[in-house]
C-alpha cells in the first residue's frame, strides 16, 4: 500500500524570539507495500481468517512490519477485502457464526507468545465493501505506544487472507497449542484479555494497515 506521510506543526515556546517548531507524522503501519498480496475468494479454496486476533509477524525478510514505532494515535485502519461468491459468503456465515465483521486491535506483547489486548476499535460490517480495499476511520481515536502490536480481530470472518505466498511469510493468531486446526472455536481476544499467540500460518499474509498521528 502507498505510504502516506503529512507533516503537521505545533508551535511551542511562548517568549523565545524565535517560535520552536515540533513535528508530528502520519504513518502507515506497516510501511511495505503488500504488492501482489491480494486475497484468494472467490478463487477455490477461499481463504477467510475466523473467529480469532491475528496480527503479521512477518513479510519475506521483515519482522516486526506490525510494531508501533513510536508513541502516537491510531486513527484509522484499512483492509483490502476480496469479492467470495454467494455460496461461499452462506459458508462462512453458517460456519464462522455470522456475517463478516472486523475491529482493528492493538495488542502489548509479553513473554512466550502472550499479549494482551489493550485497545480496540469499533467492529465494522464488511461486506458491503467485498471486493474493494476500504479505510475506517475511527470514531473514538487509541492512544498507542512505542513497541505495541497493530493487529485485527475478527469476532466472525473476514475475506482479508491472502495465501499462496512465500514460506517466509507469516501471520500469527490468538490460539492455544493444540488448537491451530480449529477456525470454529472462538479465540478472538476481548479488551484487557491475555491470549496465546502460539499458532503461526506460513505463506499467507492479512493484508491490513493502520494510520498512526505520531506524538511531537
Amino acid at each position: 500500500m502507498p505510504r502516506f506521510r503529512t507533516v503537521l506543526a505545533a508551535v511551542v515556546g511562548a517568549g523565545l524570539a524565535l517560535p520552536a517548531v515540533v513535528f508530528a507524522t502520519l504513518d502507515n503501519v506497516p510501511v511495505v507495500d503488500p504488492g501482489d498480496a491480494t486475497p484468494s475468494c472467490p478463487d477455490k479454496p477461499c481463504y477467510a481468517l475466523g473467529r480469532t486476533t491475528g496480527y503479521q509477524a512477518k513479510v519475506g525478510t521483515n519482522r516486526g512490519l506490525y510494531t508501533v514505532p513510536k508513541d502516537g494515535t491510531l486513527v484509522s485502519w484499512t483492509v483490502k477485502l476480496s469479492k467470495p461468491g454467494v455460496k461461499q459468503i452462506d459458508f462462512f456465515n453458517k460456519s464462522l457464526g455470522g456475517e463478516s465483521q472486523a475491529a482493528i486491535a492493538v495488542l502489548r506483547m509479553g513473554t512466550k507468545l502472550h499479549a494482551r489486548l489493550v485497545a480496540q476499535g469499533e467492529v465494522q460490517k464488511l461486506e458491503p465493501y467485498f471486493g474493494q480495499t476500504v479505510e475506517f476511520p475511527l470514531q473514538k481515536t487509541i492512544p498507542v505506544k512505542k513497541g505495541w502490536v497493530i493487529g485485527l480481530t475478527v469476532p466472525t470472518w473476514a475475506p482479508a487472507l491472502a495465501a499462496g505466498l512465500g514460506g517466509d511469510t507469516s501471520w500469527r493468531a490468538s490460539r492455544a497449542k493444540g488448537t491451530c486446526d480449529d477456525s470454529q472455536a472462538q479465540t478472538a481476544q476481548a479488551v484487557n484479555q491475555i491470549g496465546r499467540y502460539y499458532c503461526l500460518y506460513r505463506t499467507a499474509r492479512i493484508v491490513y494497515s493502520a494510520r498512526i498521528v505520531s506524538t511531537p
